[in-house]
C-alpha cells in the first residue's frame, strides 16, 4: 500500500509539472493591429504540414507561399489571398535525404496532390469575427486541384508574426491515397483523412 501511495503521488506530480509547462508552451502575446492591408514576406513566411498514420506514426514538413496579402478594416480581417507553392513540399521528418526525397515525390504525384497539374493551392479569406484583441476566427475557402471548400481557423498576431492554425479534410480534394474514405479494410496502413497545416506569416 504505501509503494502504491508513493506512486500514485510521483504520478500526480509529473502530470502536474506536465500540465503546467503544455500551458506556458501555449501562452502567446498577442497584439493589436491597425487598419490596412498587410503583405507577406515570401522568403520567411512558410506553412509547416503535418499527416498523421493510425499506426500513430506521423510526418511532417514545410510548404512556402508564393503570395499572399490580407485587410484589416474596422478591426476585423475583411478579406485576403494567398498562394501556395505546391512544388515546395519538403520533409522534415525522416532521417535520410533520401528518404525524404521519396516521400516528397510521393506527396507531389497524383496519388497526393497532383503537383505536375496542380502547382498551386489558394486560400481566400472572405470574413472574420473578433474573438479577442490580436485573435480572430477567420471564414475562408480553400482550393486544391480546383476543388474549393470553406474552412474556419484562428489567426492571431503576436510578437512572433501572423498565424494560423487550420485543419483541412484531404478526401474533400480526391486525395485518395491510403484514405479510409475511399478504401475498406487498410487496416493500420490507413492515413488519416485530417491534414493540419500551421501558417507562419511575416509581413513586410
Amino acid at each position: 500500500m504505501k509503494k502504491l501511495l508513493i506512486l500514485l503521488t510521483i504520478l500526480s506530480l509529473v502530470s502536474c509539472n506536465f500540465n503546467s509547462s503544455n500551458k506556458e508552451a501555449k501562452e502567446v502575446s498577442l497584439l493589436t493591429a491597425s487598419d490596412g492591408i498587410y503583405n507577406i514576406e515570401n522568403e520567411t513566411s512558410y506553412i509547416t504540414w503535418t499527416g498523421r498514420e493510425v499506426s500513430t506514426s506521423f510526418h511532417y514538413g514545410t510548404i512556402d507561399l508564393t503570395s499572399g496579402q490580407f485587410e484589416l478594416s474596422e478591426g476585423l480581417i475583411s478579406s485576403g489571398e494567398f498562394v501556395v507553392d505546391m512544388t515546395t513540399i519538403k520533409n522534415q521528418d525522416l532521417p535520410s535525404e533520401s528518404a525524404q526525397k521519396r516521400l516528397e515525390n510521393h506527396l507531389k504525384s497524383d496519388d497526393f496532390f497532383s503537383v505536375e497539374a496542380y502547382p498551386t493551392a489558394k486560400i481566400f479569406i472572405s470574413q472574420s469575427e473578433k474573438i479577442s484583441d490580436g485573435k480572430w476566427l477567420v471564414s475562408a475557402d480553400l482550393t486544391i486541384k480546383n476543388f474549393t471548400h470553406p474552412i474556419e481557423f484562428e489567426m492571431i498576431n503576436s510578437l512572433e508574426g501572423w498565424n494560423a492554425t487550420l485543419v483541412f479534410d484531404r478526401s474533400l480534394y480526391e486525395v485518395k491515397f491510403r484514405s479510409g474514405t475511399f478504401f475498406e479494410m487498410l487496416g493500420d496502413k490507413m492515413i488519416y483523412d485530417d491534414i493540419e497545416l500551421e501558417i507562419n506569416l511575416k509581413t513586410l
